[in-house]
């Protein structure tokens, strides 16, 4: 069974359709790659695929369940998706410590020494271990970023949703955040990402999806989608990512 599979899905904002007609599954284990043109669609997906907005038409099944019906337990749904965003949200009154251990306590129930416990363990995985008691602005723009992942992964999630996470970082503080993306394709993470790192992209993703006015344009493996892309759009946005040096 998909982990999880968009049928037809419609978003419509003002009268203008952001998303039109989306088809999508992702299998176990999978990572699916947006790409596309800011305002192509990608971000508003992902917010309907975490209920964060509600789609106007088509339904979107979470391992088999029917997360758009309006009878759906939008918390429960969200406790098996981690999101992250472009921007970090961590809450700058609390340690990394306290932001990684809030949801899995307030949210899941989980016991303050074990949530503790599974938040050091994430963090020395992840290469943080000597920032569990720092605060968000005593940490530079990647290890924040970090920080916001494994907030996300302590949850333990069925899916992650990952939005540009590398855009307000500076350059070389990308690295640093498409390392730990890499070691969750390793560890088994089924991810959905939107990405302007093209040539990550093609290393990471088992498929990529090229959204275009919101319409799913072309989808398929990278090495066809980099290499011999069908679509005439499709061409025509590569070749001016690969103008401007981005791939």
């Amino acid at each position: 069974m998909s982990v999880l599979s968009i049928e037809g899905v419609w978003k419509n904002f003002h009268g203008h359709s952001v998303l039109r007609g989306i088809d999508l599954e992702v299998e176990p284990h999978e990572v699916v790659s947006l790409i596309g043109a800011s305002g192509s669609g990608k971000s508003t997906l992902l917010r309907c695929v975490n209920l964060l907005e509600t789609v106007d038409d088509g339904v979107i099944h979470l391992d088999g369940e029917d997360i758009t019906d309006p009878r759906a337990d939008v918390d429960l749904v969200r406790r098996r998706l981690g999101i992250v965003f472009q921007s970090f949200n961590l809450f700058p009154h609390m340690t990394v410590l306290d932001n990684i251990t809030l949801a899995p306590r307030r949210v899941h129930g989980t016991s303050k020494t074990r949530a503790e416990e599974q938040a050091h363990d994430l963090l020395t995985r992840f290469g943080l271990a000597s920032k569990a008691r720092a605060y968000p602005d005593q940490l530079s723009g990647g290890q924040q970023q970090r920080v916001a992942i494994i907030r996300a992964l302590a949850t333990q999630p069925r899916l992650m949703l990952l939005d540009e996470v590398t855009s307000a970082l500076d350059p070389e503080l990308v690295v640093e955040v498409l390392g730990i993306i890499r070691e969750l394709k390793e560890s088994g993470m089924t991810m959905i990402l939107t990405t302007h790192e093209m040539s990550f992209c093609r290393d990471i993703s088992d498929t990529v999806c090229f959204l275009d006015g919101g319409v799913l344009l072309e989808k398929g493996p990278p090495e066809q989608i980099f290499t011999d892309p069908r679509e005439s759009r499709t061409q025509e946005f590569l070749r001016s990512v690969l103008k401007s040096g981005r791939f």
